[in-house]
């Protein structure tokens, strides 16, 4: 089997030091840095100036791949389409599932590659219990990004790598860049979704809706009873759990427990009524063949921060109904579920 793998590189030093774990251990590697978001302009952003450094100091090749088309279909398009309808979108699940372990997964079989790598804090192991690949947590437990990962092909699983599955912290990665010469060994990380550098989601949305034909028009903020405190400014600019900038009063603190779309409501309420023990996913995709048509006890994560939940999960069709143990907090439309098994994910979807 050939060991030539396809890394994808950001320029930053986790998909940078991949490239040298990979190389110690005899892959033949071939960098790779996806264009996704940037302008129509023809000069190349810093991050792919940063990776082509990094391959030229390691004697690598490397590609730019240009997706920006593909990228804005599947991963800008939806953001602004799930926010306009008064949903919390994730757009990193979106880029993984479409374009870092699917097109870009094309992109390797092109160039003759057997395994794609990515600088993500994941697992890939054979699991002998369920004889197939499994995808597992990472080692560094606080940065683990499985949650992100459950939407790829499990028919890929075989092909992938995650070069830093075994460390433990991150400046053990800062350490081998730095004795390995790369630029990037100090850079900082990114918080920001790449595609709004500035962090101004509201901004981006209101430049952008009209694209769509569609208005952030003002409406009511309500209670559950259908009374009105106040007005809203359009509901992207609230997600569910806000308190702060709603700019009403009550006898009470309020937090938004829903975003009435049909309406164009806000609908408000105390933090008790922002708990749930029940909620239902769809678009769901599973990462292991095991019997779903029964109830099974997993553990489930309703938002990448959140502590992992016991719960009981039933499947239907394409629609998945999660019971918790203990009611979990702002359960927020649009986001991703995801369901584990002891450290193996099972799957996710889209919470409703």
């Amino acid at each position: 089997m050939s060991k030539r793998v396809l890394l994808g590189m950001s320029g930053g030093v986790d998909s940078s030091t991949s490239a040298v774990i990979l190389k110690e251990k005899g892959y033949e590697v071939v960098g790779a840095t996806m264009r996704l978001w940037e302008d129509n302009t023809n000069e190349e952003p810093d991050s792919i100036q940063d990776a082509k450094r990094v391959c030229e100091k390691l004697g690598i090749e490397h590609h730019v791949i240009d997706l920006r088309k593909e990228f804005k279909e599947n991963v800008i398009d939806n953001f602004i389409c799930t926010y306009m309808c008064g949903k919390t979108p994730n757009p990193c699940v979106e880029c993984n599932k479409f374009m870092k372990f699917d097109m870009f997964y094309k992109c390797a079989q092109k160039l003759n590659c057997e395994y794609i790598a990515t600088g993500h804090y994941a697992k890939i192991e054979y699991s002998e219990k369920y004889g197939e690949y499994v995808l597992t947590k990472s080692n560094e437990e606080k940065k683990d990004q499985t949650y992100f990962l459950y939407g790829i092909n499990k028919e890929i699983l075989p092909h992938i790598l995650f070069p830093l599955s075994e460390f433990e912290n991150k400046e053990e990665i800062r350490d081998i860049a730095e004795k390995n010469g790369l630029g990037v060994a100090k850079k900082k990380e990114s918080q920001e979704v790449c595609f709004i550098p500035d962090n101004d989601y509201v901004g981006f949305l209101t430049r952008n809706c009209n694209a769509f034909k569609q208005k952030n028009k003002s409406g009511n903020i309500v209670l559950n009873n259908g009374e009105v405190l106040g007005k809203h400014s359009g509901i992207i600019n609230y997600t569910v759990g806000q308190r702060k900038g709603l700019g009403i009063s009550y006898k009470e603190p309020l937090y938004v427990l829903k975003l009435d779309k049909e309406n164009n409501n806000v609908i408000v309420g105390t933090e008790k009524e922002l708990y749930s023990k029940v909620l239902k996913a769809n678009e769901l995709n599973f990462l292991l063949d095991i019997d779903l048509t029964k109830k099974i006890e997993v553990k489930a994560k309703i938002r990448y921060r959140a502590k992992e939940a016991v719960a009981t999960l039933e499947v239907n069709n394409d629609l998945a109904t999660l019971e918790f143990e203990e009611p979990q907090r702002a359960i927020t439309p649009g986001q991703s579920v995801v369901f584990y098994l002891d450290n193996i994910v099972l799957g996710g979807g889209k919470i409703l």
